[in-house]
């Protein structure tokens, strides 16, 4: 089943072939088919997206349409939405409901895109499997027995399902590239500070960062051309105004072989990891001979302190976590215990029934961190190995371009699977390529690369494996480029799991 990219859509409806509220109405009645089975939507919002689609086809009529006009979109629910419940996949925020858009969604909203709903998430965005959300797991087109990955993984399974053209997701340890391989679908990371964090629930300060998620390169570069930008009520935001991204992709030069002029480092140590899965191995190398073929020099590269990076992020992520998820305590807003006693009763029941087994595992390790005695020995020396991390990627970027690698070292596994619920370092792990860029603050994104024909997960196979591209800061229209080319010789982002 081939289904139209959000590129192809835009190009349908500036054409009059396809109308806004037809093309939504479309997208609504898919969710209201699916979105139940497979649990990534979970607060569809009907009413407004039709109004906003009737809003666009006029703005269209008049002349006044933009490559986003008429789109019909899903939002993570970290993002807030004037109006909408806000929850974070958290009984703490199942009744909250922003007075508000955050930057992302007002900028989508600028650009003519219509809002179909919230996508599930792993609570708080703690996860990588989608499991832990109070509204229960999201499930994997490919295989509903399945995870979608996570955080994002309401929305990676709602692109992946045909449910909406594109969606937004956020990456804190690659929370946007981790679901987006695992369902078959391309989610770019940008650079920390590309996309404002205004009205995106933080989770942990310095490595959360908002992105695309589609079919296609292209289709990711057409939304973060709408998403990027400085925002003045961000602090983090990077004064450096957005492209247009789209029209970056394509450059003159040789037609069969686009990326003659780059120089991509194969990151080694990735693919000879002993807990790499054979069958994405596999894809992964194919992908990189196909990366060779289109022009692009290959080289190995070492990235010495990678090995650090799940631990080191798990001391600063939580670490965060727990000052940022301090403010969630009854008095103000969102989940409040019954008939508290005093005040500390009001905190601790507030919190103790609020929050999920995993969000309260690293509040508290992240407490612990910054303890007195403690934050030495284990924040700061996990700061330094960031520092290490970072300096690994800069001294990679004097000879190369960019780095290539798989994005996952698993497959979809089962949901529910015991081993990782028994052991959560086990499930910590499956980010384990993904987290050194975000320490890094670098762009990063992923790309179907084929699919796993078995390996070391046993029962892995047809299901989607991922290529990770990472670029030197700001190099988001080169990563896309390169991204682009390779979905050009290739097919693998156009498939589509069976309804």
């Amino acid at each position: 089943m081939l289904e139209p990219t959000l590129a192809e859509l835009s190009r349908e409806l500036a054409g009059g072939r396809v109308s806004s509220e037809e093309l939504t109405r479309d997208c609504l009645a898919r969710i209201e088919a699916r979105g139940g089975e497979l649990n990534c939507v979970i607060t569809a919002m009907p009413e407004q997206a039709l109004a906003e689609a009737r809003a666009a086809d006029e703005r269209r009529a008049a002349g006044k349409a933009e490559a986003l006009t008429g789109i019909p979109l899903l939002h993570k629910d970290i993002f807030c939405t004037q109006g909408a419940r806000t929850s974070c996949g958290s009984k703490m925020l199942d009744n909250f409901t922003p007075p508000y858009d955050a930057t992302v969604v007002s900028r989508l909203r600028a650009a003519g895109a219509a809002c179909l709903g919230k996508t599930n998430m792993d609570e708080f965005a703690m996860g990588s499997s989608c499991e832990t959300s109070y509204y229960g797991p999201a499930r994997n087109p490919w295989d509903t027995e399945r995870v979608p990955g996570g955080s994002s993984g309401g929305s990676a399974a709602a692109v992946a399902a045909g449910l909406a053209p594109g969606a937004t997701g956020t990456d804190t340890g690659g929370s946007i590239r981790q679901p987006a391989a695992l369902c078959g679908i391309t989610g770019l990371k940008p650079t920390y500070g590309r996309v404002s964090r205004w009205g995106m629930i933080a989770f942990a300060s310095s490595l959360d960062q908002g992105g695309p998620m589609a079919r296609t390169a292209e289709d990711c570069a057409l939304l973060l051309s709408a998403m990027a930008g400085y925002d003045e009520k961000d602090s983090t935001s990077a004064q450096q105004p957005a492209e247009d991204y789209a029209a970056l992709l394509e450059q003159p030069g040789d037609a069969k072989q686009p990326l003659q002029s780059m120089k991509i480092g194969i990151i080694q140590s990735h693919l000879d990891d002993a807990r790499l899965d054979g069958g994405i191995k596999a894809a992964v190398v194919d992908a990189m001979k196909t990366l060779e073929q289109l022009g692009a020099t290959l080289v190995d590269v070492a990235l010495p302190h990678a090995q650090y990076g799940v631990p080191a992020y798990y001391v600063i992520a939580p670490a965060e976590a727990s000052t940022n998820l301090a403010r969630y305590d009854g008095a103000r807003y969102g989940y409040r215990c019954d008939a508290p006693k005093d005040l500390h009763d009001l905190y601790f029941r507030t919190r103790t029934e609020g929050f999920g087994a995993e969000v309260k595992r690293r509040i508290l390790a992240g407490t612990y961190a910054l303890a007195e005695g403690y934050i030495v020995e284990y924040y700061r020396k996990a700061q330094q190995a960031r520092r290490l991390i970072q300096q690994d990627f800069i001294k990679a970027f004097e000879t190369v371009d960019l780095l290539a690698g798989p994005t996952t070292p698993h497959p979809a596994w089962r949901i529910g699977e015991q081993q990782r619920q028994d052991d959560p370092l086990a499930m910590y792990f499956e980010d384990v390529y993904t987290i050194p860029a975000n320490l890094a603050g670098l762009p990063a994104m992923t790309v179907p690369a084929g699919f796993c024909k078995g390996g070391n997960s046993g029962d892995g196979g047809g299901l989607p494996a991922g290529l990770q591209l990472i670029g030197n800061y700001f190099a988001e229209a080169q990563l896309l480029r390169a991204a682009h080319c390779f979905q050009q010789a290739t097919d693998w982002h156009l498939r589509s799991p069976p309804e």
